[in-house]
Parts: structure tokens; sequence; C-alpha cells
């Protein structure tokens, strides 16, 4: 499978850029995020500028291990991996976040691996208080569901996202913010997490996201430059 890889121009920086892996949405691919804006956002930073990595996932895996693949194990153990060994990332320094289907993903993914990331942000998520909510083809049965429920995770046991600067975004019209995802910020703050939580006009669309680009890049290159 194919992954995007966007690395900063300009001088290099003292030591090896730091890597932020991003997912894209569902029926998209890694391309999405080769976007002029993302360049744009990139340049704003100068040389806290991370390298961006955005692999291709299918159609709605949803970026979890599950009977079609294991999409989990591919971003952490082959997509990190191989990133930085060719384009010389720094591996101790690394953010996850996506959009849509990849902002669950991302907080998936963030949860079964504790103190591998130095942020995570979710912008947009597909987040459900039930299996009986999901979409078609999301999981692959309501056990598979429980193993990935990150908003009972926030409510439960947050451990995992505590320690780590999160961020959470929606449009003011998106479907989710009434199915868990105003919910999962409000039980991450109520634990006393580093969550920034912003709803912005919008709906659940390119517009939105694209608008939001040096958004996402700024919070990332900052908490990943704090990140030792």
């Amino acid at each position: 499978m194919d992954t995007w890889v966007l690395v900063p121009g300009g001088d290099a920086p003292h030591r090896p850029r730091p890597l932020l892996v991003l997912l894209h949405g569902r029926s998209g691919n890694g391309h999405d995020w080769v976007d002029p804006r993302i360049f744009d956002a990139l340049a704003e930073q100068g040389k806290r500028a991370p390298i961006i990595a955005a692999p291709d996932g299918d159609d709605h895996s949803y970026w979890h291990n599950r009977a079609s693949g294991d999409y989990e194990t591919y971003v952490v153990d082959e997509v990190i991996t191989e990133v930085v060994r060719r384009f010389h990332a720094d591996p101790r320094r690394v953010a996850i976040g996506g959009i849509s289907m990849g902002g669950f993903g991302a907080l998936d993914i963030a949860r079964l691996n504790p103190g591998r990331f130095c942020a995570v942000g979710a912008h947009s998520p597909a987040i459900w208080h039930s299996g009986a909510e999901t979409a078609p083809g999301a999981f692959d049965d309501a056990a598979d569901f429980e193993r990935n429920d990150v908003l009972e995770t926030a409510t439960n046991s947050p451990g995992p996202y505590l320690g780590i600067p999160i961020w959470v975004d929606a449009g003011d019209q998106d479907p989710f913010r009434h199915t868990g995802l105003d919910e999962f910020a409000d039980q991450l703050r109520a634990q006393g997490a580093d969550i920034q939580f912003h709803i912005w006009p919008g709906a659940h669309n390119g517009d939105y996201w694209h608008a939001h680009f040096q958004d996402y890049v700024r919070f990332y290159a900052r908490a990943l430059a704090r990140c030792r």
C-alpha cells in the first residue's frame, strides 16, 4: 500500500525532524492530505515543521485490526518504522491525527499504544455510543466495536489519553456531534486531560477541513517541539 510523504524544504533543523502521521477518511486515500494548504502550513512552521506521512488505508478500514486486515499494526509497525528509516525522522517524536474515519483511527491507535505519541488529533472524528449506531462496515460486529470503543475508554479508563496534548474539532453542523463526539471531549476534560476542543462553523466535508489545515499543523508542530 502507498504512503504519501511530505518532507519540508528549507534549512535542516539541528536534529532530525519529528514525524506526523495523518490518516484519511472513509472512501479517501493518503493523497487527500497532499494539498497546497498543507504546504503553506508546513512553510509557516519553518524548522519546526514535521515530516508528514499519509498512508493509504482501505475504503472503510477504520484503521483498527479486524478481519480484513491489521490496520493499526500496519500504521505503527510498518508505516512509522519505514518512514523513520527512509526519511530520517525522529522516532521519539511522533504525532498522529486524522479526519473522520481517520480521526477515530488516530484516537484508537493512540489508545492502544500509550506513550508512543507526542500528540493525537481527531478532526471531525467518527465516534459512536454503540455498535448499532455505526456506519455500515465500520466494524466487523458488536464485539469488534467493543474492542475499539474510544468513548468508553475516555469515560472509564482514560489513562492512554492523559499526559499528551489532544485536539478534537468539528463543524457546528457535523452529525457526529450527536453520536458521541461532544461527550468524548467532555469526558476527557473532566478527567483532566490536556485537550483542546473546538467547534467552528461548518459541516462534515472538505471545505471545513481545508479551512483549518493551518490550525492542525500548528497544533502538531507545537506539541512535537515540546516533546522529549
